[in-house]
């Protein structure tokens, strides 16, 4: 299997800045936190370096997968159809099972969801184009 490592690691930075902008102030991160229940105090107990590097891995194990799951036809066009296929195929509907039996809001699964399907899609134009 012939993959572009330089693209996965894009894709990897691409979707975690995304995330970073996606739960700012600026767009859904005063939303997010409310429906979590996290706070601005609760938030500084805990151990972020941790978080940070594990979210890193996670993202970047995703875009490898994302990558593999493309093959060596890939395209910006088939790229980022399968990114948004995946996206909201797979990682939103897992999400609305567990947010189903966890009783979480639909405003929750909106904002958490959205954001993987944009991250997904992004992420699959990159690897798509970058071939």
């Amino acid at each position: 299997m012939e993959l572009n490592y330089l693209a996965i690691l894009a894709a990897t930075a691409i979707s975690f800045g995304l995330g970073g902008l996606w739960y700012s102030p600026a767009l859904f991160g005063k939303a997010w936190m409310r429906e979590t229940g996290i706070t601005e105090e609760s938030a500084r107990h805990r151990n972020m370096a941790k978080i940070f590097a594990l979210a890193i891995l996670a993202t970047l194990i995703m875009a490898f997968n994302l990558a593999a799951f493309l093959g060596p036809e890939r395209t910006l066009a088939t790229g980022t159809l399968y990114g948004f296929l995946a996206g909201a195929g797979w990682v939103a509907m897992a999400f609305a099972v567990n947010d189903l039996f966890e009783g979480r809001s639909l405003k929750l699964f909106a904002i958490n969801a959205g954001y993987q399907v944009v991250s997904f899609t992004l992420m699959g134009a990159v690897i798509g184009v970058w071939h």
